[in-house]
């Protein structure tokens, strides 16, 4: 899955489609009429409660009970109920306890809440490894919220997708998706957010992510909404893992003159198809020299943003 298809997707989520599936509301257990209900491989199964009303242990065991799950290869977990105060780590134990019931799962999405729901930086999470231990044929995970987000080290095979969106993503976090085993894995997205809400990660902390070893398979790398955005622009000029890319975000950030120019004075870019660097603080000169420069490869460089050295924004924070 390349960037561009894959911004489609996330566009296709907020429209009511996830992994190329329609989404499908799972039946709750209040819930008395189950006909009707899509074949269970036709759809992305959603579970979740809405204004924290009901208990959502009932309504996933329910949900397992009256739909044939072995079929079921795409679920989306919203709200748990008050996500701003309980963690994530009651319904990462559901799925795992209930893993033979989903064999056929291969896309997950845990805490795709909206704002109204819970603030993004307020989402409580918790260690999500133990979906990947117990889901081995998974080949897409993608995380919303990063307090308490727990992700040690880990070896999976089939993984191709990996996302973490965030206000603030620790940099423990960042550290053990670097750290971690992931032959199979073509496209990695870190929203790496503000110290503010807990975004804490340095470009040390980058380290093995941009030394690619454990990373054969990548060929889109996203490192979007940082505040060091331009620091991080220029570890990535010289980074090894680049040459194998095909596509690149360093969206949503703070990145100004001169985390451009980093990226233009190191290694050569020209061999991406795509360069995301939406939501920047680029002069307009800075603008046409990226664009001269990079003229063979798509590049992304909508919502200029004033150009102000003492004040820049990033695109998610709260």
């Amino acid at each position: 899955m390349d960037h561009a298809e894959f911004n489609d997707a996330v566009t296709a989520l907020r429209e009511g489609v996830y992994a190329g599936l329609p989404i499908v509301q799972a039946p709750g257990s209040d819930d008395g009429d189950v006909q009707g209900l899509p074949a269970p491989q036709a759809a992305a199964w959603r579970i979740g409660l809405d204004w924290d009303e009901g208990d959502l242990e009932l309504d996933f065991r329910h949900f397992v009970d009256v739909v044939d799950t072995t079929r079921v290869s795409a679920l989306i977990v919203g709200s748990w109920g008050e996500s701003y105060e309980d963690d994530s780590s009651k319904i990462v134990g559901l799925l795992t306890e209930h893993a033979d019931r989903f064999p056929a799962l291969r896309s997950l999405f845990l805490g795709a809440m909206s704002y109204e729901e819970c603030e993004i930086s307020w989402i409580q999470q918790s260690d999500v490894t133990p979906l990947l231990a117990a889901f081995p044929l998974l080949e897409r995970l993608e995380v919303r919220g990063g307090e308490g987000l727990l992700f040690p080290p880990v070896r999976h095979e089939n993984l191709r997708v990996l996302r973490f969106e965030s206000g603030g993503l620790p940099a423990s976090v960042v550290r053990g998706v670097g750290d971690s085993d992931l032959p199979a894995l073509e496209y990695l997205e870190l929203w790496l957010g503000v110290s503010n809400y807990g975004g804490d990660a340095t470009v040390a902390d980058l380290g093995a992510i941009l030394g690619g070893e454990r990373l054969p398979a990548l060929r889109h790398l996203g490192l979007q909404d940082s505040e060091i955005q331009d620091e991080i622009a220029a570890a990535v000029a010289s980074a090894p893992i680049v040459a194998r890319l095909e596509t690149l975000s360093l969206s949503m950030g703070s990145l100004g003159d001169d985390g451009a120019e980093a990226l233009l004075s190191g290694q050569p870019l020209t061999h991406l198809r795509r360069l995301d660097l939406h939501h920047h603080h680029l002069t307009d000169p800075m603008v046409a020299k990226v664009g001269a420069a990079l003229a063979g490869v798509e590049v992304d460089l909508s919502g200029q943003l004033m150009p102000d050295e003492t004040w820049r924004y990033v695109a998610v924070t709260e």
